[in-house]
């Protein structure tokens, strides 16, 4: 069984994905629709991809598209899913789900009414570190977990700029200002992907920017922000707390590793720090980076790379680390390109599977709400001076 698939949005991380879906033997025919058309035509000539939509409404509008993947703007990325579930098309979206909560339950109303697939590409679920300890914690390794960190720590210097002014245009400002903590699914998804809970209350402090180069400006920022930097703490469900740092302002080597994670438990811990990890019990130390460390898969100076920042490149270059089972993915992707320290592959295989046997993904509706809208609610407390406020919930996905 296979279906056909809408790419939206022809930008830096969508062609990788393109590759991927293509090559995939659940998926058949792959188009392409983007707001400026040139691209969306090269990269159909590049791939030889099945063709090209005029807009997003046409592609909707046609009986040849079963599903859409959108890799369009983080801020877009709301409306974008609630046209394609009421469209009838599954839905894949890269993150985050949505800015506001109530993108969020719209769109958890609409998966639950249309009963079509949505999943939200958050690469901390298969980040090694988070398998690791996901593997760890099923083992009860851990004892009695109750406490995590997760950073996402990525310096604006380091390619981010560069990713802006191609994605936003001559008003790349406006939008380079987006708000730390309304990206925070690869820190939060990282920790809750492995610990099995959520986050019911939150209280955050942001740090407004000095570089005063008009990018965190709040008279330049379409979101009237100035933060760069922002931490937040997190009460769970069940007991315990969990802390996430989103820096762009940072003195750190994100090029090298931008999401990093620490569990906590009663009887073992783990750390991760950018080139080390280790497992940590009462008894000593153990040194864990080899398992969590993936192998690239592709040169920096591959041509088809050309277009991305050096300092973004190891995003799209990394293969599996050696905590990855390969086992379940389809043997097309043994020798394509991987990125985000292994997690491209299981990503597309976890929305194609899904989609072909009617069954959840592994981050569906539910579970994205649980790693978006904390950050969402973190932010407003961090505008507010750090105040505590309860993190609603929608629950858990229904069984199928």
């Amino acid at each position: 069984m296979t279906f056909s698939l809408g790419i939206v949005g022809a930008g830096q991380f969508s062609g990788q994905f393109a590759t991927l879906f293509q090559a995939h033997p659940g998926v058949g025919d792959v188009y392409v629709t983007d707001l400026l058309p040139e691209r969306a035509e090269a990269l159909v000539t590049a791939q030889g991809l099945a063709g090209t939509f005029p807009s997003y409404e046409a592609m909707l509008e046609s009986k040849a598209v079963d599903a859409v993947a959108i890799f369009t703007q983080r801020w877009t990325h709301g409306p974008l899913v609630l046209q394609g579930l009421n469209a009838g098309k599954h839905v894949y979206s890269a993150v985050p789900m949505a800015i506001t909560a109530d993108e969020i339950a719209a769109i958890i109303d609409a998966v639950r009414a249309t009963g079509l697939t949505y999943m939200m590409g958050e690469t901390s679920q298969y980040n090694p570190a988070t398998v690791h300890a996901r593997n760890r914690i099923a083992e009860g390794a851990f004892g009695r977990l109750f406490y995590a960190e997760g950073d996402y720590v990525h310096d604006m210097d380091l390619g981010f700029y560069e990713a802006y002014q191609y994605s936003g245009g001559e008003d790349w400002k406006r939008t380079a200002s987006y708000p730390p903590l309304l990206y925070p699914t690869h820190s939060v998804g990282g920790v809750l992907g492995a610990w099995r809970t959520h986050a019911v209350s939150v209280s955050a402090i942001g740090v407004v920017d000095g570089r005063g180069d008009g990018v965190f400006d709040k008279e330049v920022s379409q979101f009237g922000n100035d933060f760069s930097n922002a931490t937040a703490l997190f009460e769970v469900a069940g007991g315990g707390s969990f802390r996430t740092n989103e820096f762009r302002r940072v003195g750190y080597p994100s090029q090298i590793r931008e999401s990093r994670f620490r569990f906590f438990g009663t009887d073992a811990s783990m750390e991760q720090l950018a080139t080390v990890a280790f497992w940590q019990d009462k008894k000593g130390v153990e040194d864990i980076s080899e398992l969590l460390e993936p192998k690239p898969t592709l040169s920096p100076d591959d041509p088809s790379l050309q277009h991305i920042a050096p300092d973004l490149r190891a995003a799209f270059t990394s293969g599996s680390a050696p905590v990855h089972d390969r086992s379940r993915l389809p043997r097309e992707f043994d020798h394509l390109h991987n990125g985000h320290e292994g997690s491209h592959h299981f990503l597309v295989d976890d929305f194609v599977t899904a989609v072909n046997t009617r069954t959840l993904p592994s981050v569906n509706a539910w579970v994205a709400a649980r790693y978006t809208l904390p950050g969402i609610v973190a932010h407003e407390s961090a505008r507010q001076g750090g105040v505590r406020l309860e993190i609603p919930d929608f629950g858990d996905a229904p069984e199928a």
